[in-house]
């Protein structure tokens, strides 16, 4: 089974959450690109967001779908501190920095799901959960 069926066979409240992911995690930071003081927060954020997608998918591969998914997750906490330093800049404009507050929101949310879902693993709840 691939990941995307695996994520497929989830509740629907997952995966209506991992399109609000998709959102703030993938394609808000790309929009941050746009404008000069942005650029960087924007890159950052994207990059590392493809970098945790890969390693999950990895992951997938070798465990299937279990909750040590959430670890790569853990590479967006420095990433949430930067945003937050970006946002509070004098010279962002209005737009970069709802943009920034809505990404960091988004992560976050993600991050506490993801750091729940690895303490679980890691207390020995190992079971794929499809």
């Amino acid at each position: 089974m691939s990941f995307e069926e695996a994520m497929a066979l989830q509740p629907v409240w997952v995966v209506i959450w991992m399109n609000i992911l998709l959102v703030g995690a993938f394609v808000a930071p790309l929009v941050l690109l746009i404008w000069r003081q942005s650029r960087k927060a924007g890159a950052i954020t994207f990059v590392v967001s493809v970098f945790a997608g890969f390693c999950i998918q990895m992951m997938y591969n070798s465990l299937g779908y279990v909750k040590l998914l959430g670890l790569p997750h853990l590479l967006w906490i420095p990433v949430v501190m930067y945003l937050a330093g970006q946002a509070r800049r004098a010279d962002m404009p209005a737009w970069p920095r709802r943009i920034i507050w809505f990404c960091m929101a988004v992560i976050c949310v993600s991050l506490a799901f993801d750091i729940v879902d690895v303490i679980r693993y890691v207390l020995g709840e190992r079971a794929p959960t499809v």
